[in-house]
């Protein structure tokens, strides 16, 4: 991911939540996200939890549910991944 869309991510991360959260701790989190994250539930619940904690957002049971089952659904892969966060930061 180019420096140029992390910044927007940042950005956009920090209004959508009222929180103020370090760039550092958002390359942290991306750092750790592997094409094989996408594939697994554990991995997933636990990167959903991470950036809950980092936001300062709790986050329920169900809507992690529901966060995996749409990741699921989507077939969603590292590039689908970046290709809609630069959709969202669009708009």
């Amino acid at each position: 991911m180019d420096k140029k869309l992390s910044k927007e991510i940042l950005g956009a991360v920090n209004k959508n939540t009222g929180k103020s959260i370090s760039e550092s701790s958002l390359k942290k989190i991306a750092g750790s996200v592997t094409p094989s994250t996408m594939q697994s539930e554990a991995q997933l619940r636990q990167l959903i939890k991470q950036v809950s904690s980092v936001a300062g957002v709790p986050v329920t049971e169900d809507t992690i549910k529901n966060i995996i089952s749409a990741v699921k659904k989507s077939g969603m892969n590292m590039e689908s991944l970046e290709s809609m966060m630069k959709t969202m930061i669009k708009k």
